[in-house]
């Protein structure tokens, strides 16, 4: 057992603090996919008819909302942030091949689901100061 020394007037090594930014931003996205998810697992019309174009059934409706849903509340727990980010980013590039290659909205349809995809990519990567 080795005994460290230190200086008495050298600079303390930095304690990890509260990251307050990083909470902010995973309760944002926590915020963002557990309402949308709730809004998909209620089935509401907006959803339901946007799934019917995509033509995989009510229960791709149904595993988009819960797994929105995870993810979001992943984001709560900080060590989960990547899983969160797995699970939320990947609905989100779901979203984005979903309204470029089967609703026909083209890259209108899809800059939402890009900008919460790079928003989750952000947040899961972000390192405190």
């Amino acid at each position: 057992m080795a005994i460290v020394e230190r200086d008495i007037l050298s600079a303390p090594e930095r304690a990890p603090g509260f990251d307050a930014i990083g909470w902010v931003l995973r309760l944002a996205a926590a915020g963002v996919f557990v309402a949308v998810g709730v809004s998909k697992l209620r089935s509401d019309q907006f959803w339901v008819q946007m799934f019917a174009k995509i033509g995989f059934g009510h229960w791709f409706l149904y595993l988009t909302g819960a797994l929105q849903v995870c993810g979001g509340l992943l984001f709560l727990i900080p060590r989960t942030r990547y899983l969160a980010a797995l699970l939320a980013g990947g609905t989100m590039a779901g979203a984005i091949a979903a309204h470029l290659f089967l609703l026909g909205t083209g890259v209108g349809g899809a800059i939402i689901p890009f900008v919460l995809l790079v928003f989750v990519v952000a947040v899961a990567l972000r390192q405190p100061a």
